[in-house]
């Protein structure tokens, strides 16, 4: 029989408390989990700021196969993730979602089509004559191709899917230690301890970087640099007194994005790259909606010239650097470190494949289910970075 373990879970939101419910669900694990969260009410965890959608149409075949099983999984997160008879709901719906192109987008967004078909994906190109069928709300003067997903892609409430992986991981026998990680304690090339600000400690057999926007830090902790940065993203709340009917998801041109949510929409735009700082403070910034945003949705739906705002909210992304694509495997140098962080907004539509993969890692020694190798934090220094076109 194996030895039993402890594994040390550093960052309690969704990719954290996923990976310690796979963990303790597979009967071949021996041992104990930990979770340490510094804010267990998660006022400023990505996880809880999600925009919560998930998709299939991206650029990468990983990526393109992480969104199917995940798809899979919240189709069944009832029975999967169900505890004492109880089951949760997260509200999952799937209009899709449509990526729109003009001229100049046509041939990427046709070479991602056949990426995706060939990966199972139900997917289909639509001319602007066919979006107009389809969506008579929508202007498509100056644009040449759409993308719609026909099933398998929609949004679903984020909150509720990583209370129900942290419900279902506490069942399990996981410990969440609501405390603020400062360090780790060094055994030669191996993690002995992560310290904690009281002055505390937890040892451990295997550590788990699921930090979030804050993974660097940790990572730095053991003398590795990680390029995952937090970076700032505003979500506006608006309602519009015309209907859209069938409206999934738009992801415009000008990387504007817009969907459903309620009576009313939600939308926003990553920033220009010049003017994305690490860390800026969550503070909406409204006057954006105002000045770029408005302009946007109103010239893509006209209706949408008389939105009114709501409410806004604002949250950070682990933002990869370097190719955009998340980072899932043993660190380099360190012999029982692994990482699970820099997903660049993915996170909470990946957790169910990361969660599972990174499970059967710290089990079984390598993935099963799904090969999440590409991910591989050794890919940066193998020159093998795998770049992530769809961020949106």
């Amino acid at each position: 029989m194996p030895a039993e373990r402890h594994i040390v879970i550093v960052g309690g939101g969704v990719i954290g408390s996923a990976i310690a419910s796979f963990t303790l669900a597979d009967p071949a694990f021996r041992g104990k989990v930990s979770v340490v969260e510094r804010d267990p009410t998660y006022a400023r965890a990505s996880s809880a700021l999600s925009a919560s959608s998930i998709r299939q149409q991206f650029s990468t075949a990983i990526n393109v196969d992480i969104g199917r099983y995940g798809i899979e999984f919240l189709r069944r997160v009832g029975d999967a993730l169900a505890v004492d008879g109880e089951r949760p709901d997260i509200g999952l719906v799937e209009p899709g979602y449509l990526f729109l192109a003009t001229g100049a987008g046509a041939t990427t967004l046709t070479r991602n089509h056949a990426l995706q078909r060939s990966r199972g994906v139900d997917v289909a190109l639509l001319d602007p004559r066919a979006m107009r069928e389809r969506f008579p709300w929508l202007a498509t003067d100056d644009l040449a191709l759409g993308s719609l997903g026909l099933s398998g892609e929609g949004w679903f409430d984020g909150w509720s899917l990583m209370q129900a992986f942290r419900r279902k991981a506490r069942s399990l026998g996981a410990r969440y230690v609501d405390a603020e990680a400062t360090g780790f304690a060094r055994d030669g090339d191996r993690i002995a301890a992560l310290t904690l600000a009281d002055g505390s400690s937890v040892d451990g057999d295997l550590f788990v970087d699921a930090a979030g926007p804050w993974a660097a830090r940790v990572a730095s902790w053991a003398g590795i640099e990680l390029p995952v940065r937090a970076r700032r993203r505003q979500v506006f709340v608006f309602t519009c007194p015309s209907p859209l009917p069938h409206c999934p998801l738009v992801i415009d041109p000008s990387g504007l994005w817009f969907r459903p949510e309620g009576a009313g929409y939600i939308g926003g735009l990553s920033p220009d790259a010049s003017n994305d700082p690490d860390d800026a403070p969550l503070e909406v910034d409204h006057a954006a909606f105002a000045a770029t945003l408005w302009p946007l949705l109103a010239a893509r739906v006209p209706a949408f010239e008389a939105v009114r705002v709501t409410g806004a909210w604002a949250g950070y992304y682990e933002l990869n650097t370097v190719d955009h694509n998340g980072i899932v495997g043993a660190a380099s140098g360190v012999a029982n470190l692994v990482f699970a962080n820099g997903f660049s907004g993915h996170g909470m539509q990946q957790a169910p494949a990361v969660g599972r993969g990174v499970a059967e890692l710290i089990v079984h020694g390598g993935f099963r289910t799904l090969d999440l190798a590409p991910l591989a934090f050794d890919r940066f220094e193998r020159g093998a970075a795998i770049v992530e076109l769809n961020v949106v």
